[in-house]
């Protein structure tokens, strides 16, 4: 098992290179859910935090409700992946939301996008656009040169209460 600082930045790396995810949640009567989503992820060097722009209008709401743990894995034809079990957390106050929807419009390509291109989210202030907050508890990367044999897994996780 590595530190935080050891496995982040090839986590980031991997998974901006690829952007899209599928993430997994739980239904309230128990079954599993997957979608893709585009997390921007941010590495301060001590703390990572993935941001998602999404309604709370939509049945992950309801799942997050029930159960707020979500996987969200990333897989490149190239064999690279990574994994990020994280708590998922609606943004709730309209300041974060604003700056969740400016740090997805700014981002470069192919990671940033304008969120007003989803018709129902006119603003970060629209009913239909919410924000979601990534806090992972652990993290798995595994590069495709693993798999030739050359470099390691890289493992990270902290205790879930």
């Amino acid at each position: 098992m590595k530190d935080l600082p050891e496995v982040a930045p090839s986590f980031v790396a991997i998974a901006h290179s690829i952007v899209w995810c599928t993430v997994a949640t739980v239904a309230p009567n128990g079954e599993p859910r997957t979608r893709v989503l585009h997390p921007i992820w941010e590495w301060t060097g001590a703390e990572l935090t993935g941001w998602v722009a999404s309604s709370p209008l939509s049945p992950k709401a309801a799942h997050l409700h029930h159960e707020d743990r979500v996987s969200c894995t990333y897989w490149a034809p190239s064999q690279d992946t990574c994994t990020a079990d994280a708590r998922a957390s609606w943004v709730s106050d309209p300041g974060e939301l604003e700056d969740v929807w400016h740090r997805l419009a700014s981002a470069p390509e192919p990671l940033g996008y304008d969120p007003s291109l989803i018709p129902a989210w006119e603003s970060p202030a629209s009913d239909h656009f919410g924000a979601l907050r990534l806090d992972p508890h652990r993290l798995r990367v595994m590069p495709a040169r693993v798999l030739a044999g050359e470099g390691e897994v890289l493992r990270w996780s902290r205790s879930v209460e």
